[in-house]
């Protein structure tokens, strides 16, 4: 349900984006709405307030009374109720025999006399979000993270330590060895900072909070080299995508061997193959196809500009065969690392038009 305010203000910036050349349908698609929506908000030439609130609903027929209502606020304030919650006073009730209601209902009243929140000393969970950077270059936003790889002996992994730059998805250091350990981590990061030249420039390393990760002499490193830490959301496995996407490529690659590296030198040896394919030969989606190497160089440009002339000379010679205008082959601007949702998204927008307007 869209309040009131929030409502005027689409209804506005539609306007205005209908007025300045914009189709209907593409402005509303911005905010999430459709156009159906948007015309019955304005089909009485003001801008019509939800009616839902308003509308009356018959009772429920297993509605609870106000007597029953009333005890239930009695009960969840005595004594030997008041620190729990409904899922336990319910049963307590049962084996009293008596039973007012069930544990929703108990939940339900609860919530609307806002006594839900902090009973006892409990305290409410707060929601966290998941840290978000935005890479306009290279060497801006790192992320890195760990995956085994199998030897031929049943119970024995090789570790691979894997980083990759945001903005290019370039490999930018790797290495393999046989235990998770923080001065691998260590040896690995002041290597990759010296192969990039970057020493001293600001950085952002994010990971998910394996060991190696938190450790305290890691993150010693850290801070003398002025890198920034970042850190996956405690039990949420997506909030480092870009890592798991590169390990996915290298475990489904077709000449990967699923049985099992021979020894620690053969998974080297198999990883720096990898790791030049994916940098030098592997043209990525998410960059519009263009390697790693020519993104991370800035040789993508020229790439894709020639890519767009190419295009352009073959609609000149077959206008027949486009019915819309040759495909995209525009650099990518920025790569973003977890960006907000875009229902937050749209709201923090429009707030900012709005201050801008007033």
């Amino acid at each position: 349900m869209i309040n009131p305010p929030d409502r005027e203000l689409a209804v506005e910036l539609i306007q205005e984006a209908n007025r300045n050349g914009a189709r209907l349908a593409r402005a509303c698609r911005e905010l999430n709405i459709s156009v159906r929506t948007y015309e019955r908000w304005v089909s009485d030439g003001g801008i019509k307030k939800d009616q839902r609130p308003h509308a009356l609903r018959p009772e429920p027929k297993n509605k609870i009374t106000k007597e029953e209502r009333q005890e239930i606020l009695v009960v969840v304030k005595k004594e030997e109720f008041v620190d729990l919650p409904p899922s336990q006073i319910v049963p307590k009730l049962a084996d009293q025999s008596i039973y007012i209601a069930s544990e929703s209902t108990f939940y339900r009243i609860l919530r609307e006399e806002k006594m839900q929140q902090h009973r006892g000393r409990s305290k409410r969970p707060e929601m966290k979000l998941p840290e978000s950077y935005l890479a306009t270059a290279p060497n801006q936003v790192w992320t890195w993270d760990i995956t085994w790889l199998k030897g031929l002996i049943k119970g024995l992994f090789y570790k691979l330590y894997l980083i990759i730059d945001l903005f290019s998805r370039k490999i930018v250091g790797w290495e393999v060895w046989e235990t998770e350990d923080a001065a691998h981590a260590e040896e690995l990061i002041k290597k990759a900072i010296l192969n990039e030249k970057i020493l001293g420039a600001p950085l952002v390393l994010h990971s998910d909070n394996g060991s190696p990760m938190k450790a305290g002499t890691f993150q010693v490193l850290l801070e003398k080299l002025g890198i920034q830490s970042s850190y996956s959301r405690p039990r949420v496995s997506n909030d480092n995508p870009y890592s798991e996407s590169v390990f996915r490529t290298l475990k489904y690659r077709p000449e990967f061997p699923y049985n099992g590296f021979q020894s620690i030198e053969d998974a080297r040896a198999w990883t720096a193959r990898f790791v030049h394919w994916h940098t030098h030969e592997h043209q990525h989606s998410g960059i519009n196809f263009v390697t790693p190497e020519q993104r991370h160089t800035g040789v993508h440009i020229d790439v894709l500009k020639k890519r767009s002339e190419v295009y352009e000379l073959a609609k000149q010679k077959h206008p027949e065969r486009w019915s819309r205008s040759t495909r995209n082959w525009d650099p990518i601007e920025s790569v973003a690392l977890n960006p907000m949702h875009p229902r937050v998204k749209s709201t923090i927008v429009c707030q900012h038009v709005l201050n801008n307007i007033r």
